[in-house]
């Protein structure tokens, strides 16, 4: 047995994210894509607090239900910005913590309250307070607590990100890394290029959605063996042990930071143009901002080809290192019914196709990875099940992303297409005509 888990989201109660995001809609979106494991996002936050705390219930195994659709678990989670000088720099590094309890929580916000933190701002809280200090708390407060670098590689906020200051997770957590259990991918990198990263050896790679919005809920997710039943330590063991199953993926090119550059100087490089071109924009002269590609390159321990990564059916896997959990790239099915219909993923038209799929075929997370191609004709015709196909096989179109700017991940290429059939319409003249 398997299943499947979101572990970081976020609520109405953090900026910039749908007021959509509440516990009825979490519970019945998680089975539309078919997640098992739900995180609540932001359990400090004060109304959120007490909102969850209304509506779901301890269930004995360190999971929660919400009891009118017990279907889904809940964990309790939450992401924390902190804001912090150390070794003589400003440093921004945002970190996902995974509570067992109520009661780990509470006492949690009770101890950042002390410090004169602000819980009731922003979901996503800002402390002052570094990122080794604060996983300190979190294991003075229950030592099972899941302490996890968010987002690792973003430029700004992640711990191996270009701005971070930091170079290895001992870097920043010291005499405390050996608490660290796993590192989040984030959407601009996947697995492999953290198993470039000799210091994640012994470490969990996980994926999850950072989802602002309900139908961006399990674009990334983790696979963890065994059963439900073994419950919030069942999950905690998986982590420190490195017994996941595997991981969901986004495709990292659509990421924000994907490659470097400077979106108000339309400047892009690849890793191998920083190599013949430096960092420097050519066009205002400032630092370009280095994206999650480049800055593997300058902190990885080893090369992709010593990877020796082997795609079989879809599933990525490492043949050097095959203790390694593997992975699936997908295409989110909103994504694929919009191209296929040639509208927007947010309109009532795919909103209305995609609930008729998942109603007929079951969770998308299914529908994208077993549904045969021809039962997905039939319900929503060739185009769709055609899109599925493609994006299994992934056989894309992929322009990535840099400097803020998301990547652009497409099934078909129309701007070819159009070009082709502009050709077509145009006479072809013989020699005897």
């Amino acid at each position: 047995m398997a299943y499947i888990a979101d572990l970081h989201i976020h609520s109405r109660f953090s900026r910039a994210c749908s007021q959509q995001l509440n516990v009825p809609n979490l519970a019945m979106w998680a089975k539309l894509k078919g997640i098992d494991v739900m995180g609540t996002g932001d359990c400090l936050h004060p109304l959120w607090f007490a909102e969850l705390k209304s509506q779901l219930k301890e269930d004995g195994t360190g999971f929660l239900t919400y009891e009118k659709d017990p279907a889904v678990k809940f964990v309790l989670t939450v992401e924390v910005a902190s804001i912090y000088s150390h070794k003589g720099a400003v440093r921004r590094i945002h970190n996902v913590i995974i509570l067992p309890n109520f009661d780990a929580a509470a006492r949690l916000q009770q101890t950042l309250l002390s410090k004169r933190a602000n819980l009731s701002s922003d979901g996503r809280p800002i402390v002052g307070i570094s990122s080794k200090e604060l996983l300190r708390m979190c294991l003075e407060i229950d030592k099972n607590v899941l302490f996890i670098p968010a987002h690792a590689w973003t430029p700004w906020f992640g711990v191996f990100g270009s701005q971070s200051g930091y170079d290895s997770l001992h870097d920043c957590f010291e005499d405390l890394t050996e608490y660290i259990y796993a590192i989040e991918t984030g959407l601009s990198s996947d697995p492999a290029m953290n198993w470039r990263i000799k210091e994640l050896d012994n470490r969990s790679v996980i994926s999850c959605s950072d989802a602002h919005s309900l139908p961006n809920l399990g674009r990334e997710a983790t696979v963890f063996n065994g059963s439900l039943e073994a419950g919030y330590l069942g999950m905690f063991e998986a982590v420190k042990e490195q017994k996941i199953a595997g991981t969901i993926e986004f495709y990292p090119e659509e990421g924000k930071y994907h490659y470097t550059g400077h979106r108000n100087c339309n400047v892009k490089y690849a890793p191998e143009d920083t190599k013949a071109k430096g960092t420097k924009c050519p066009v205002c002269g400032r630092e370009l901002t280095v994206g999650v590609m480049e800055r593997v390159e300058e902190i990885a321990g080893r090369s992709h080809e010593d990877l020796k990564v082997k795609n079989s059916e879809g599933f990525i896997k490492s043949e050097a290192f095959p203790q390694k959990a593997g992975y699936k790239m997908l295409i989110p099915l909103l994504q694929i019914i919009a191209e296929a219909f040639g509208t927007a993923p947010t309109t009532q038209k795919v909103l209305n196709e995609y609930r008729k799929l998942t109603a007929a075929l079951g969770s998308e997370i299914k529908i994208l990875t077993k549904v045969e191609p021809g039962e997905i004709a039939k319900i929503s015709g060739p185009k769709v099940a055609e899109g599925v196909d493609k994006a299994r096989r992934g056989d894309l179109v992929i322009d990535p992303g840099y400097d803020g700017v998301y990547g652009v991940v497409k099934i078909w290429d129309h701007e070819q297409k159009a070009v082709k059939e502009q050709e077509a319409e145009v006479p072809q003249l013989g020699l005897f005509d």
